[in-house]
């Protein structure tokens, strides 16, 4: 069984009168990048921050790589293996982008060569190298971001807890600071992510979790949602009329149903089959000399999984 990089068993936050979390059990692997989703007031900031020592839970525990996780001062190394990005960390504006990450790195107690020489890898990273004299105070929103995700980052943790990283970035900015989570994913980061921006999410995450009024609701992998809540759709296009191309389909066993699309010679087919089985249709269509001009398999996105499901727990 693969190691788990954190779980937590029971996790509650009672806020005098308002249950932020509830008896929420998580369960993530070494290597994942977890992709926490859900409402405002759902309860991923208070999880994160619960994650990350900076908020006592109620009730429950927290286990980092198999270690208990306390917020007193018993395990400060297992804390140093924590980089937590909130969504409001202040930037010292009259700082320089070197002497900003300079200024974390010796909290850290990283000495001279290695803190150098850690300052000019993450600044490569974040793409940020030939700001490292600028300051802060001229960069762009995105490069704020990028800067602060440098400074998450600085001590090498081995786990990465992340807050709306990319809200109020325009496309560009999201693009970018995916693309480094991408590159942390692969350098075996463990990584939690919430947003809102699930199209982000559904790039790069393994798994998901979808909270709702501080419970967990859902939990697994992005394969696995897929696979259980998502439809699978074809596209399929056509050079002349569609009655031959219909009549093929009634007779399919995994043609679940279709619809035509208006002023063209393409049909929308609700599809159950695998792969192989999209692969069978599209032989035998041509075998029946159906003309194909396209034949596009395309699945339901992550936004409209999670929509199901907010439908599904409304009723």
């Amino acid at each position: 069984m693969t190691e788990l990089a954190i779980e937590t068993r029971g996790l509650t936050k009672q806020f005098d009168r308002h249950l932020a979390v509830s008896d929420l059990d998580l369960q993530v692997r070494v290597g994942e990048v977890y992709g926490l989703i859900g409402p405002n007031g759902a309860g991923k900031t208070t999880l994160l921050r619960m994650l990350a020592t900076a908020e006592e839970a109620t009730t429950g525990e927290i286990y980092i790589h198999g270690e208990r996780l306390k917020r007193d001062h018993t395990n400060s190394s297992l804390k140093q293996r924590l980089g937590y990005l909130p969504d409001d960390f202040p930037l010292y504006n009259d700082l320089t982008v070197w002497d900003y990450l300079d200024y974390f790195a010796r909290l850290y107690y990283l000495r001279e060569p290695k803190r150098s020489r850690r300052l000019y890898d993450v600044l490569e990273l974040v793409q940020l190298t030939n700001k490292r004299k600028s300051q802060i105070s001229t960069l762009s929103r995105g490069m704020k971001q990028r800067l602060s995700l440098a400074r998450t980052i600085i001590h090498e943790p081995l786990v990465l807890l992340l807050d709306e990283p990319v809200s109020g970035l325009d496309p560009i900015a999201r693009m970018q600071f995916r693309d480094i989570i991408k590159s942390l994913h692969e350098a075996g980061m463990t990584i939690i992510i919430s947003s809102h921006v699930l199209s982000d999410l559904e790039d790069f995450c393994t798994s998901i979790g979808i909270m709702e009024l501080g419970y967990l609701v859902e939990s697994a992998s992005l394969q696995e949602l897929y696979q259980r809540l998502s439809h699978q759709y074809i596209l399929i296009g056509v050079w002349g009329k569609l009655e031959g191309l219909i009549e093929q389909l009634k007779n399919y066993p995994q043609v679940e149903g279709w619809e035509i699309i208006p002023q063209t010679q393409k049909v929308r087919v609700q599809f159950s089959g695998s792969q192989r089985d999209c692969a069978k249709l599209l032989r035998k269509l041509m075998t029946e000399n159906i003309a194909i001009t396209e034949f596009a398999p395309t699945q339901e996105s992550l936004e409209s999984i999670f929509l199901k499901l907010e439908h599904k727990q409304a009723s």
